[in-house]
């Protein structure tokens, strides 16, 4: 066991102390923010490019009814101008070309010309304000034509948006706040995070196995160690670089979720929404029913999740996820010798993962149903879709029985690659097929 112990260290040491792993490990939480923030504050910027859009209305139902809107102006023109712009529109002071048919009505399709490619943006904006006139028009027509007094105001007064605030009841009775869109993102986020670590990890130590035995460095040093005994401290060292590096994003996360939170206060959060509002009038309408601290409640709600199941579920999930997944890449490492011969044996393998990300979104659409059940409680599935289903709350007996099998699969599969291991290892030039490696599941020690 001591030299076990040894192998470890070495594996650990050796990643941990690499440059490309301080690295990444500081470099993608910030990749990750960037990813979600710089978005949404470029979407906050002002689109100051000034264009005068041509307008030819043929319906004259428009008129005067396109009005500016940030940089966006509207000029309405006349056939003679239209016909001209159409012929030579890139050598003129307009950006686009807009023609309303007569027919509009019946049609409710309009024509938009430019010289260069519109940004979608734009087209959104015309079609909502051509959207907006028709209805409107059509509206004040059926007013009319019903002879109801104060009709227009009375079919405003009917329009009605409710919102649905969602509680939790905890077994003390206690309500707390909660979301589904909150669960949801939790879900996603660590089940992504489970097939990304075990994938990457798995596949790191394929990699180490296949680059010592091409190197021939395993001859040297399997005469001084037995290949279990190899391949265990391969595979417990490079799992524990992954815990290292999932415990200082956990602290970084952490940090952070605090900061935001001692930041978001309502009056905080009110002013930046009014700013917002302020560098983008058009959304006014759309922010006009947000709440000023709907972020401090957003992080209320991820406090109010069962933070401490969920980080001991996703321990738990790593390591045996990653024990399950790698001991198997491990053994394919040891059974061929280059990188062709891996796809055929890596992909029976990790097809079970890859298939849990593609069920996440089922298991968030219905938690409770019996394709959540069953891929939460299969082995090869549970590290992922379990860990997408801790979030909604599921009873415990669930939870114990899925523990329970992956640890049992768990153990099975270090069995099986350490018997492919302890032969594959010094085999060379030899082309593997599965029924060879059952051969190898036979041999006596």
């Amino acid at each position: 066991m001591n030299k076990s112990f040894l192998i470890l260290k070495r594996e650990y040491l050796t990643r941990v102390t690499k440059k490309s792993f301080l690295v990444t490990t500081l470099l993608v939480p910030i990749f990750m923010g960037a990813i979600m923030i710089v978005p949404a504050w470029l979407a906050t910027r002002d689109d100051k490019q000034e264009r005068t859009i041509a307008v030819y209305d043929e319906s004259s139902l428009f008129l005067d009814q396109l009005n500016q809107e940030g940089y966006t102006k509207y000029h309405f023109v006349e056939r003679e101008k239209y016909l001209t712009l159409k012929e030579n529109l890139a050598g003129s002071e307009y950006y686009a070309l807009l023609y309303i048919p007569e027919n509009i009505y019946t049609t409710s399709s309009a024509q938009l010309t430019s010289p260069k490619q519109i940004p979608f943006e734009l087209t959104e904006q015309i079609e909502r304000k051509l959207s907006q006139v028709i209805e409107t028009d059509k509206r004040q027509k059926v007013i009319s034509e019903s002879g109801v007094p104060d009709l227009e105001a009375k079919l405003a007064a009917t329009r009605t948006r409710v919102s649905v605030n969602t509680l939790k009841v905890t077994e003390t009775g206690e309500e707390k706040k909660s979301s589904s869109m909150v669960a949801f993102g939790a879900s996603y986020i660590m089940g992504f995070l489970i097939y990304f670590f075990v994938f990457m990890y798995g596949a790191m130590v394929m990699r180490s196995v296949m680059e010592e035995k091409k190197s021939r460095i395993v001859e040297v040093i399997i005469s001084s160690v037995k290949p279990f005994q190899l391949m265990f401290g391969k595979i417990v060292g490079t799992a524990l670089v992954g815990l290292t590096q999932v415990a200082i994003w956990i602290v970084l996360g952490g940090t952070i979720i605090g900061v935001l939170q001692g930041f978001m206060t309502p009056e905080a959060t009110q002013e930046m929404g009014q700013n917002l509002m302020q560098s983008q009038p058009g959304i006014a309408q759309q922010t006009a029913n947000v709440e000023p601290n709907q972020i401090a409640e957003v992080l209320e709600m991820i406090g109010n999740l069962n933070l401490p199941l969920i980080l001991f579920s996703f321990v738990f999930y790593f390591l045996g996820g990653y024990l399950l997944y790698s001991s198997l890449m491990g053994a394919v490492g040891a059974a061929v010798d280059n990188e062709e011969d891996t796809q055929q044996l890596v992909f029976p393998v990790t097809f079970p993962l890859i298939l849990s990300i593609i069920l996440l979104f089922p298991i968030a659409k219905n938690p409770e149903g019996s394709i959540a059940f069953w891929a939460s409680v299969i082995p090869f599935t549970s590290p992922v879709c379990m860990l997408a289903r801790i979030p909604y709350g599921i009873p415990a007996w669930e939870l114990l029985l899925s523990m329970f099998l992956l640890t049992l699969t768990t153990i099975g599969a270090i069995w099986v690659a350490a018997r492919i291991y302890r032969t594959g290892i010094l085999m060379y030039g030899k082309k593997v097929t599965l029924k060879e490696l059952f051969k190898w599941l036979t041999y006596k020690s």
